[in-house]
C-alpha cells in the first residue's frame, strides 16, 4: 500500500507545485509588465488639417460603443452572465466592423467618439479597428482627423478558460474640425494588485477645438467609465470629469463630454427598461451635483445597450420585460452649447451590444 500511495503523493504535490509556479510565473510577469501610463500624456492627431469651427453653426456629433467588433447580436458575454469569452470569428469581426462602418456613413457626424476600439487583441482576432475603419469608411469625419487613446493595453488577461489573451483597446475620435491638442488624462482605478495587472487603465481623452474669431476652444471629451467594479470607481471617475469640466467652463470655454459612463443619468426616465432580477445594474449620476451650467443628454426613445446574459438574435420575447436593456450612453454639455436634436439610433444591436447615439449642437456666442 506504501508503495502506491506514496509516489501518488509525490504525483499531486509535483503537480500543485508546477501549478504554484506557473501561477507565480504568469502573475510575476504581468506585475513586470503592468501598463501604467501618466496621468497626462500627450496623444499624437493624425492628419492635420481641416475645418474650423463657428459659433452659431449647426454640428453633428455621433458617440458608439462598438463593443470591439466582437459583441454583436450572436454573442453573450461571461462578464454578463453569459457563456462566451471568444463571441466571434475573424470573418464575424469583419462583418460587425462593415455594419458599424455603414451606419457611421448614414448618419455622417461631424464628429465621431468611439469606446471599445481593439487595436491589437486576441478577442478580436487582432484586425487594427483604428485603422480598418479609417480604410472603408467613406465618411469625410473619418477620412480627416483622428486620434486615438489606449484604456486597456494587457499582453495576456489569463482567465477566464478558454483565457481572454491579449487586448490592446481604447477610445478614438474623429474630427471633421481642427483639433489643436489630445490629451490621455488617467482616471482613478478601483482595483489593487494583483486584479489591476490584467484590467483596464480607464481614461479621459480630451481634445481643444479651436473656434473662428475666438480665443475660447471647444473641450471635447470622450469616455468610458467603470462597467464592473463595487461603485466607487464609478463615483471616483464622475467626479474628476465633473471638476474637469467646471474649470474648462470656468474659462469661458464649450465643454461637451460624450461615451459609455455605465451609469444612467438621474434626469432621463428609464422607466421602460427595468432591471431584471440577477442582472448588472448601473449607477446613477445625481445631475444636480454638477450644477445649473451643465445639461445631460441621451434618448431614451430606444435603449442605448443591452446585456449580454443572452445571445439576442435567437432569444424569442425581446420586451423589456424579458430581455434586460440600458440607457447608459449619451451626453453632457455645457449651458453655452445649444442642442437642437438628439437621437439614439436603432440598429438593433446587430453590430455591437450598444446603440450609436447622435446629437446636433451649436456653439452660441453671446
Amino acid at each position: 500500500m506504501k508503495k502506491i500511495v506514496k509516489p501518488f503523493i509525490i504525483t499531486v504535490c509535483s503537480a500543485l507545485a508546477f501549478v504554484l509556479l506557473l501561477f507565480v510565473t504568469i502573475l510575476g510577469y504581468l506585475t513586470m509588465d503592468e501598463y501604467k501610463p501618466d496621468d497626462v500624456e500627450k496623444l499624437e492627431i493624425e492628419n492635420y488639417g481641416g475645418k474650423t469651427i463657428k459659433t452659431n453653426k449647426s454640428i453633428r456629433i455621433m458617440t458608439w460603443n462598438i463593443g470591439y467588433g466582437a459583441l454583436g447580436d450572436n454573442a453573450d458575454f461571461f462578464m454578463d452572465g453569459g457563456q462566451m469569452v471568444n463571441t466571434a470569428t475573424y470573418d464575424r469581426v469583419r462583418h460587425n466592423l462593415d455594419g458599424i462602418i455603414d451606419r457611421i456613413d448614414e448618419i455622417n457626424p461631424d464628429i465621431l467618439m468611439v469606446q471599445e476600439m481593439d487595436r491589437n487583441s486576441t478577442r478580436s482576432h487582432f484586425v487594427d479597428e483604428y485603422e480598418y475603419i479609417q480604410k472603408k469608411s467613406g465618411s469625410f469625419v473619418v477620412k480627416n482627423q483622428s486620434t486615438f487613446a489606449y484604456n486597456y493595453k494587457v499582453s495576456f488577461v489569463p482567465y477566464p478558460i478558454p483565457p481572454i489573451g491579449k487586448v490592446e483597446a481604447g477610445l478614438a475620435t474623429y474630427s471633421s474640425f481642427v483639433i489643436d491638442d489630445a490629451k490621455r488624462i488617467q482616471l482613478p482605478c478601483p482595483f489593487s494588485w494583483p486584479l489591476r495587472t490584467g484590467n483596464l487603465k480607464r481614461c479621459l481623452q480630451v481634445m481643444r477645438m479651436p473656434i473662428e474669431n475666438s480665443e475660447k476652444e471647444l473641450v471635447l471629451i470622450n469616455l468610458h467609465l467603470e462597467a464592473y467594479d463595487d461603485g466607487e470607481g464609478k463615483i471616483a471617475q464622475t467626479n474628476m470629469l465633473k471638476d474637469l469640466m467646471r474649470d474648462e467652463f470656468n474659462k469661458g470655454n464649450y465643454v461637451i463630454a460624450g461615451g459609455d459612463f455605465n451609469q444612467v443619468f438621474s434626469n432621463i426616465d428609464i422607466s421602460s427598461y427595468p432591471v431584471l432580477e440577477g442582472n448588472w445594474e448601473a449607477g446613477i449620476i445625481d445631475v444636480s451635483d454638477f450644477g445649473a451650467d451643465f445639461k445631460f443628454l441621451t434618448d431614451a426613445s430606444n435603449p442605448t445597450c443591452r446585456s449580454l446574459d443572452k445571445v439576442y438574435y435567437d432569444t424569442e420575447d425581446k420586451s423589456p420585460e424579458a430581455f434586460q436593456y440600458y440607457v447608459i450612453d449619451g451626453f453632457i454639455v455645457s449651458s453655452n452649447v445649444e442642442v437642437q436634436s438628439l437621437r439614439t439610433h436603432n440598429t438593433v444591436f446587430q453590430y455591437s451590444d450598444h446603440n450609436p447615439v447622435s446629437m446636433d449642437v451649436m456653439l452660441i456666442d453671446n
